[in-house]
C-alpha cells in the first residue's frame, strides 16, 4: 500500500512541471495573428515599439492620473492584439521621431503623422485616416479672419516640423508673391507649448489639426475661424516593410468585422475612405 502511494506521489512530482510548459503552450497557440511578423523585424522580439507625442486630444493625450488616452492609443491597443504582439509606446516630441526610427530605436511612428511625398521615402507609410487644418484665435481676440489670406501680416504659432508648417509656409509665399505681407511663422516643439504662446500673447493665431482645434474649442480654449484647410492622409511610418505590411492587414481585419468605423464614429473623427485599401503609400526607404 506504502509502495502504491510513494508511486503515485513520484508520477504527480514528475507530471508538475509540465503544467506550467503546457499552459503556456496552450496561451502561446490561443493567438492567431492576422499577418506574421518575423522576430528579426522587431527591435525587441514579441513587442511592436511605437513612438508618439501624447499632446493632439482625442488623438492622443494624458489623462489626469498620467496614462496614455485617445483614439490612437487605442488603435494601436487593437493592431498589437491582432499580431499578437505586446504594445509598448514610446513618448518623445514630434521633430525628432523620424531620426530615432531610422537609427532604430523603435519599430514605428504613431502620432497622427500626415503624409507626404518626403516622408514617404525615408519610412515605410501606411495611410489610415484623414486630417485638415484649421485657424484658431485666442478666444477674447476680436480679430477678423475669413481665409488664409487674413493671415497677412500675423503672427501664427505652430508645432516645428509638422504638415502644418508647410501648409503655413506655402500660404506665405503666396501671399508675399501676390505683393502681400508673409505670415510670421513662430515654431513650437509641441502643440501645447504652440498653444501655452497663443494664450500668452506670443502670436495672433495658431494653424492646428482640424481635431484638436475641435477640442481647444469645446474647452473654450480658442475661437477656431478657418475649417479643414489644405489636408492629406494621416499615416503611420515604419522601419521594416514586413512590419508595415502587417499593420495593414491588422487594419483591414478591424474594418472587415466594424471595429475600425465604430472606433472613428465613437471618437467623431474622419476614417479613411472605403474605397481605399490600407496599405503602404510611397516607395519607402531608397
Amino acid at each position: 500500500m506504502r509502495h502504491r502511494t510513494r508511486l503515485k506521489l513520484a508520477l504527480a512530482l514528475l507530471a508538475a512541471p509540465l503544467l506550467p510548459f503546457a499552459a503556456g503552450e496552450a496561451q502561446a497557440q490561443a493567438c492567431t495573428p492576422v499577418a506574421q511578423i518575423q522576430p528579426s523585424q522587431l527591435v525587441t522580439a514579441g513587442k511592436l515599439q511605437l513612438a508618439i507625442n501624447p499632446t493632439l486630444p482625442p488623438q492622443q493625450f494624458v489623462d489626469s492620473r498620467g496614462e496614455l488616452q485617445g483614439i490612437n492609443i487605442e488603435l494601436g491597443q487593437e493592431i498589437a492584439k491582432r499580431l499578437c504582439l505586446e504594445l509598448q509606446f514610446i513618448r518623445m516630441d514630434f521633430p525628432s521621431m523620424i531620426p530615432a526610427l531610422q537609427a532604430g530605436r523603435f519599430d514605428g511612428i504613431h502620432t497622427a503623422m500626415f503624409w507626404t511625398e518626403e516622408r514617404s521615402r525615408v519610412a515605410y507609410m501606411v495611410p489610415y485616416a484623414l486630417q485638415a487644418i484649421s485657424v484658431g484665435l485666442p478666444a477674447n481676440s476680436s480679430l477678423q479672419v475669413n481665409s488664409p489670406d487674413d493671415l497677412s501680416g500675423k503672427a501664427v504659432v505652430i508645432e516645428v516640423n509638422t504638415y502644418q508648417e508647410r501648409w503655413l509656409r506655402s500660404v506665405s509665399e503666396d501671399l508675399v508673391k501676390r505683393g502681400k505681407a508673409p505670415i510670421t511663422i513662430r515654431g513650437f516643439t509641441t502643440a501645447t507649448e504652440a498653444m501655452s504662446a497663443l494664450r500668452a500673447g506670443q502670436g495672433d493665431a495658431a494653424a492646428l489639426l482640424d481635431y484638436m482645434a475641435v477640442d481647444m474649442t469645446k474647452r473654450g480654449m480658442i475661437r477656431t475661424v478657418l475649417f479643414r484647410l489644405g489636408g492629406a492622409p494621416s499615416a503611420m511610418a515604419f522601419r521594416q516593410r514586413p512590419v508595415a505590411e502587417a499593420v495593414a492587414a491588422a487594419l483591414e481585419s478591424m474594418r472587415k468585422d466594424g471595429s475600425y468605423g465604430a472606433l472613428f464614429e465613437r471618437y467623431g473623427l474622419t476614417p479613411q475612405p472605403a474605397d481605399q485599401p490600407f496599405a503602404i503609400r510611397g516607395p519607402g526607404p531608397g
